[in-house]
Order: structure tokens, then sequence, then C-alpha cells
């Protein structure tokens, strides 16, 4: 260090405030991390907290996050086993599965998936939420609950995202599976009178529709099955400001490279 002209205690100086340095940046990014996590009540992983980070100007890999929040803090995102739902009755008509799979759409209001799932309320009551979601960038376009699992929630479903969307006449595929609500005489012809496309999996198979499986999971993983309703009234509430804000607004999403669906949907 001296033939370079270097002051050896200069430059222990320099590495241990360096390193210094570092370690407190390593902490800032913790209690950051455990800010975030509380907040969500735990439900991010390592890749949405690396999201929630970057928007404040934290850049770090996955790799970094994953070992700071799991192996340094002991943070784990809450995951909670899906309750496998069953559909009864023989389907009325089926319509051929025009997406076989294909979940990608170029343009907004293309490809829409609907389905429906079970809520609880604290006392053990059931709901049923029927929610539309766009393939395009997976944002909610309508979310509806209700007392009861009918053809006619399905279609005041349908009616709230068409009037909130206007997409062009003759040019949406709706996707549902074969439940009896979306094989209903009323429903089909519905859809027949606003142009809307029918598309259905094949029975018993939901991969035919995974992106609702996907955003039904994480509804309640990241919502439903964290608090206890006492009324419908809060339990609805929730689910909408769910729908609407968290999710089309605030939650990273990796099919969008963890853009909102909201980012994505208004890219240029």
């Amino acid at each position: 260090m001296r033939r370079l002209g270097i002051c050896p205690n200069a430059y222990y100086n320099y590495r241990k405030h360096r390193k210094a340095d570092y370690y407190a940046q390593k902490e800032e990014v913790k209690e950051k991390i455990k800010e975030i996590y509380h907040n969500h009540n735990g439900v991010d992983g390592y890749r949405s907290m690396a999201a929630y980070l970057e928007r404040g100007g934290y850049n770090y890999s996955q790799t970094t996050i994953h070992k700071y929040m799991n192996t340094e803090l002991g943070l784990h995102s809450i995951v909670r086993p899906k309750k496998p739902g069953t559909k009864l009755g023989k389907p009325h008509k089926i319509f051929d599965n025009k997406l076989n799979q294909d979940f990608h759409a170029d343009m907004p209001n293309k490809k829409w998936c609907t389905d429906f799932t079970y809520l609880f309320l604290k006392n053990g009551d059931v709901r049923y939420n029927c929610t539309i979601i766009d393939l395009h960038d997976r944002s909610v376009v309508a979310s509806i609950t209700d007392r009861h699992i009918t053809s006619d929630l399905a279609i005041r479903t349908l009616q709230r995202a068409l009037a909130d969307q206007h997409p062009a006449k003759g040019g949406l595929v709706l996707h549902s599976d074969q439940g009896s609500q979306y094989t209903s005489k009323a429903f089909i012809e519905f859809c027949e009178s606003v142009h809307v496309a029918q598309s259905m999996s094949k029975a018993g198979y939901p991969y035919d529709n995974a992106p609702m499986e996907r955003y039904f999971n994480t509804l309640k993983n990241e919502c439903t099955n964290l608090y206890e309703f006492r009324t419908e009234e809060e339990l609805y509430q929730a689910v909408e400001e769910f729908a609407y804000a968290t999710y089309n607004h605030v939650r990273p999403h990796s099919y969008n490279g963890y853009r909102t669906p909201y980012q994505a949907r208004t890219a240029a």
C-alpha cells in the first residue's frame, strides 16, 4: 500500500466505514421488510416484497430479499390450504373451450374469465362471490357477493362488467366452468343478447380456468381468511375493497412483471 502512496490507516478506515455503511443499509432494508410484512398481515412472499421495496427506492434481487425474509428475519408468507369445491348438477348446455388454456390477450376486453367461490361469516353462514377478470392484465372487472349462487348473480356480475368496460360488440369471449349458473337458459340468452361468446372448461378440470382459481386463492389468503366477519356488510365491503382497490391498484402481479393490473392496463 505504501508503494501506491496509500496510508494503511486510511485504507483500513475506508474498509471499516464501507462495511458499516453496508450493515446500516441492510438493517434499514430489513426494517422496511418487517414494516411491509406486518402492514400486509404477513401475506407477502419474497417476490412481491421485492416489488414493494423497489417502489420505495430499494433495488434488491429477489434472492437477497428471500434471504433477508426467510433466513435472517424468519418471516414467511401466510399460505392457507385451498378448500376444494364441487359443483353439482348436470349441465343444460355446454360450449366449446375457445381458450384451450391460452390465457394471453393482446388487448383489454377480449378474453374474460369468471367463476364463483364460497365465503364464510363468523357464524358459519355461507355467502357466494362471483368475479370476472380480464386476461389482458388480470384486473378484476366485476365482483359481486350475495346470499345465493344463482344464474341471476352471474348475470348481474356480467352486467356490471359490461357497464364499466364497454367492450366492442361481438369481440368478447367469456370463459367459465360448466356450472349450472353458466349453462342456464337465462344466462345463455343474456350472453346472446349482449353479443358475448361463451367458452367453457372441461368438466372437473380446473386448469382450464386457472387464472380464476388463482384469483380466488389470493382473495382468501390475503383477505377473507385473515379476518372474522360478523355481518355480511363487512364481508361484502372487504371483498370489494380487495378486488377494486388492493388487487387492481396496489398488489404487484407476477403476470404483469410485478406491476399492478392498473399499471399494466394503462401502460403506453
